[in-house]
C-alpha cells in the first residue's frame, strides 16, 4: 500500500498496442471480444469465470458503462508474466477503483473450482465429487448435468472477495498473493513504463 494520494502501487502487463491507446484516449476498458481472441477454443472457461467474476465484482467498485472485463494487475512484481511485444505499468491507482483478492482463489476459479473456506471443506466437496464420479469440477458448470453441485461451486466462488476490505486497508498477510482487478486503466495512473 502506498500512501501517495489514498492510492496503491500495482503493477500491469499491458500489450504496447494498448499502452499505446491509453496515452492517445486517456483511458482504456478490457472487453469480452478481446478475450475470446486471445484464448481461442479455451475462452468458454474464460469468459464463464469472467463473466462471473465482472458481475460480483461490479458490487464493490461499479463499473464504467464501456468496461466488461477487468485489467489484472499485482502488488508484487514476481506475480507478473511478461510476454513479446508487452510493457510492465507500474500504476498509482486510487483505492477506490480497485477490486482485491487472494491469487490463488482466483486461480481455483478459473480452473472453475469449488472455493472452500478450508482445505478440508474443498477436500470434503471434491470426496464428494467423486462419489458422484465426477472427475473435472469443469463439467459441472460447462454442462448442465448437475445444476446443484454447480451452484454450490458458483456460490463458493464469493470467498474470493472475502479478504477485499483487510487487502484494501494494507492488511496483505491475510492472503498468499495479492492480485486485483481495474475497471480501467487511466493515463494518469501510469507512474513508469517499463520494457
Amino acid at each position: 500500500m502506498d500512501s501517495k494520494c489514498n492510492t496503491v502501487k500495482l503493477y500491469s502487463v499491458q500489450t504496447n498496442l494498448l499502452i499505446k491507446i491509453i496515452e492517445k484516449n486517456g483511458t482504456c476498458f478490457s472487453k469480452k471480444d478481446f478475450i475470446i481472441s486471445k484464448y481461442e477454443e479455451s475462452a468458454p472457461i474464460f469468459v464463464a469465470a469472467y463473466s462471473w467474476f465482472s458481475k460480483e465484482a461490479d458490487k464493490i467498485v461499479p463499473r464504467p458503462d464501456k468496461a466488461e472485463f477487468p485489467y489484472w494487475a499485482f502488488t508484487d512484481m514476481k506475480n507478473l508474466e511478461k510476454f513479446s511485444d508487452s510493457s510492465i505499468l507500474e500504476l498509482y491507482v486510487p483505492i477506490n477503483e480497485v477490486v482485491f483478492f487472494n491469487m490463488y482463489d482466483w486461480n481455483k476459479i478459473l480452473k472453475l473450482q469449488y472455493i472452500g473456506e478450508s482445505e478440508n471443506e474443498e477436500k470434503n466437496f471434491r470426496s464428494l465429487l467423486n462419489e458422484y464420479g465426477i472427475k473435472h469440477d469443469s463439467d459441472l458448470i460447462l454442462t448442465n448435468f448437475y445444476p446443484e453441485l454447480k451452484k454450490q461451486v458458483m456460490d463458493s466462488w464469493s470467498h474470493l472477495f472475502f479478504y477485499h476490505n483487510q487487502i484494501k486497508n494494507g492488511n496483505f498477510s491475510c492472503v498468499q498473493s495479492v492480485q486485483a482487478a481495474l475497471w480501467q486503466i487511466r493515463y494518469e495512473w501510469i507512474n513508469n513504463i517499463i520494457n
